[in-house]
Order: C-alpha cells, then sequence, then structure tokens
C-alpha cells in the first residue's frame, strides 16, 4: 500500500473491522452494534487518506482529529460487545490493541506541538 504507518496501519485494521462485521452479522446475528463497529472502524483509515489529500495543514489536522475521533468511538463499540457477550474475551483481546496503538499514533500526529502562546 504505501510506506506512511498510519495509513498503512489504518487500512489492515479496517480490514480486520470488516471480518469481524462478517462474522458478528453471519454467526452471531448481531447487526446493531456491529454495524455502528464497522462505520466506524472504517472510518479511521478513510478519514486518515483524506488527510493526505488535505489543502493545508490545518485540514491535515482536523481529517486526523476525526480519525482519532473515530477510533474512540471503535474502541466503545468494541468494549460494548465484548461486555454484551457478542465477543469473546480472546476476540476482544486481539483486535482491541490495534485500535489503541491507531488512537496513539493519531494523538501523536494531532497534539499540539511546542510551548502555547500567552499574551
Amino acid at each position: 500500500m504505501t510506506d506512511n504507518p498510519v495509513l498503512t496501519q489504518s487500512y489492515a485494521f479496517a480490514l480486520r473491522v470488516v471480518r469481524l462485521y462478517k462474522y458478528l452479522t453471519d454467526e452471531k446475528k448481531e447487526f446493531v452494534m456491529s454495524k455502528a463497529l464497522l462505520a466506524a472502524g472504517t472510518q479511521i483509515g478513510a478519514r486518515v487518506k483524506a488527510a493526505q489529500e488535505a489543502e493545508g495543514f490545518s485540514n491535515f489536522i482536523h481529517e486526523m482529529k476525526v480519525a482519532l475521533q473515530r477510533a474512540s468511538e471503535t474502541e466503545y463499540w468494541l468494549e460494548l460487545l465484548r461486555d454484551s457477550d457478542y465477543l469473546e474475551t480472546k476476540q476482544y483481546d486481539s483486535i482491541h490493541p490495534d485500535c489503541v496503538e491507531l488512537m496513539k499514533l493519531l494523538t501523536a500526529i494531532t497534539k499540539p506541538k511546542g510551548k502555547p502562546k500567552t499574551n
């Protein structure tokens, strides 16, 4: 795909989310939370990809912040699916660290650099 780590990882994560969605709908017959997980989990990579084409730094940061929000939302759905017994702990433990890693990367990209200006 590319040598951009956040783009590569977010794409790989989106593929895992798609496969998890198929499992949840086919095997567990869960359609509501899994759809929300699918939307949030695939939007991470879509926003990272959009950031690559952003017009200006502020638009780039905006897209990356939205990707971070989607990653946080994805973590919520993963936790809810685990706690409602649609995901086994082993399944959750397999995908959750990837979500956390993406949140760490996106946080590092979007956090302000340097000291804030004071008047």
